[in-house]
């Protein structure tokens, strides 16, 4: 197995104490920030390859959330049947990044690109995550589709905005990060 580099070992812990640090409130409260895996998971994509990073990061949040209801009391709602809709819901974001990887430039067009594919990513990532929750949980056996779309629409603009959250000081950061290694080489 290919070893990380120091840049790409800073990344993964960052991205791994993020998660640590972010995943016990989904929307976020007064007193905690929003879960930021949406994010993590597109920025693990881009940054680190390897499959077996994506399932290290999936397995803490599956241990995060068994810790968050068994020892401090968040509620186990979402914790159905449907819950293992989330490796799909995560690999379409972990695939976004990797494909915004191949594609990326350190160019002001390339932000519109990378903000293009996660956009679409997070829109698949919702629509996966909340339909098998609708269809999978047990929980809305009679739902039609129009109650469905009337429902999770509500959830659409936080599900987005708590990525975004976390998408743009990273992008800010990688920015600056690149912009000094630029003005050390040269």
């Amino acid at each position: 197995m290919k070893t990380l580099s120091n840049r790409s070992l800073l990344i993964a812990v960052s991205l791994v104490a993020l998660m640590a640090a972010t995943r016990m409130h989904h929307f976020g409260t007064s007193l905690h920030l929003p879960d930021a895996s949406l994010a993590i998971f597109i920025l693990a994509g881009f940054f680190i390859a390897s499959p077996v990073f994506f399932a290290a990061l999936f397995i803490e949040a599956v241990v995060i959330d068994y810790l968050a209801i068994t020892q401090f009391g968040v509620s186990d709602f979402c914790v159905t049947p449907a819950y293992w809709a989330l490796i799909p819901t995560y690999l379409v974001l972990w695939a976004a990044g990797r494909v915004y990887a191949r594609l990326h430039q350190d160019t002001l067009r390339s932000l519109s690109v990378f903000s293009a594919i996660s956009f679409l990513a997070m829109s698949i990532a919702f629509l996966i995550s909340n339909s098998a929750f609708y269809v999978f949980s047990g929980r809305f056996p009679e739902m039609n589709f129009s109650e469905y779309t009337e429902r999770v629409a509500q959830y659409y603009v936080p599900y987005l905005s708590s990525a975004v959250v976390y998408l743009i000081p990273a992008v800010l950061i990688y920015a600056v990060a690149q912009q000094r290694l630029k003005a050390h080489a040269g």
